[in-house]
């Protein structure tokens, strides 16, 4: 069980891997972002490619502490926001008209699952999680409005993964629901 607290690790070896190659051998030219125009499975390598080390370095510590928090609570849920992640961008992929990569919509997908698992809930545990989550986190949430994002940043590719994360506390919920209805009979 320990052992899946080293697949953030893993992802950020990947990241930092395809940066370095990146930046030692193509000058900073060879990025992976996803967008319009481009092949469906840029989905799945944006979030490994970054446009710099600040940016990734910004990402990796973020990822790496929301990663391991939603990890407390299962390497299925971990799981299930990426794939969510790369659903619900999908259509931002292929239809929005600016490109972008990196890790920050997964992060702000990790980001929406913990703050919302809390309320969701009710329990103490969860509770604190969230509560925690939004006190080191809570003003990132600014980059999911359009205008107030930073310049040259994403906000759509943020609020994609901040759906998904939200949509993985909902669908956790429901399975809980579900389980526990069927505990009953």
């Amino acid at each position: 069980m320990r052992n899946w607290f080293l697949l953030p690790i893993l992802m950020l070896v990947m990241a930092w891997t395809q940066e370095l190659i990146d930046q030692i051998v193509f000058n900073g030219t060879w990025n992976l972002p996803m967008g319009s125009g481009l092949p469906w499975w840029r989905v799945i390598t944006a979030p490994f490619s970054h446009s710099g080390f600040g940016h990734l370095i910004s990402n990796s510590i973020i990822f790496l502490t929301l990663s391991w928090l939603v990890l407390t609570r299962g390497i299925r849920d971990y799981i299930f926001i990426w794939v969510a992640v790369v659903f619900v961008s999908m259509p931002i992929a292929l239809l929005w008209p600016t490109r972008s990569h990196g890790l920050s919509g997964v992060v702000y997908g990790l980001l929406g699952y913990l703050l919302l698992v809390g309320w969701l809930e009710k329990r103490v545990g969860s509770i604190f999680l969230s509560a925690l989550t939004f006190w080191l986190y809570g003003p990132t949430l600014i980059a999911l409005i359009p205008g107030l994002s930073p310049a040259n940043i994403s906000w759509v590719s943020h609020a994609a993964g901040f759906g998904a994360g939200l949509l993985s506390a909902l669908t956790r919920q429901e399975r809980a629901n579900s389980a526990d209805s069927h505990k009953k009979y």
